[in-house]
């Protein structure tokens, strides 16, 4: 699984001011870079990752989902995940961190839930 590729699809929002980032794959250290440089990329006021086709998250990918979050907070724009497995929620509560995050269960939740400020 380590070894898999991690494809990231960019789409827009249902409303003006959303991209969503669909992750595709594990989300560990061979594959955070990339998700590292389309998350700085992104500089719409809401950035909605979904992470419903992500099986594993190890703990840099974590580090990263974190930094994305910290990066957009310190830009006064809005992260939120969706799609979360439990396997990835059990990490995040394993490791305290699920507080955070905005979470939706899926990506039409989120862009329903968030308006650029």
């Amino acid at each position: 699984m380590a070894s898999e590729k991690m494809q990231i699809l960019p789409s827009q929002g249902a409303r003006d001011g959303q991209k969503i980032l669909s992750l595709k794959g594990p989300l560990t250290i061979q594959t955070t870079f990339d998700f590292q440089s389309a998350a700085r990329a992104e500089t719409s006021p809401i950035l909605i990752i979904d992470l419903s086709e992500v099986p594993f998250v190890d703990s840099a990918g974590l580090g990263a989902l974190v930094a994305a979050l910290v990066t957009a907070q310190k830009a006064n724009r809005e992260v939120a995940f969706v799609g979360a497995n439990s396997r990835v929620k059990a990490l995040m509560d394993m490791t305290k961190v699920s507080s955070l995050f905005r979470m939706y269960p899926t990506v039409q939740d989120a862009q329903a839930g968030l308006t650029p400020k």
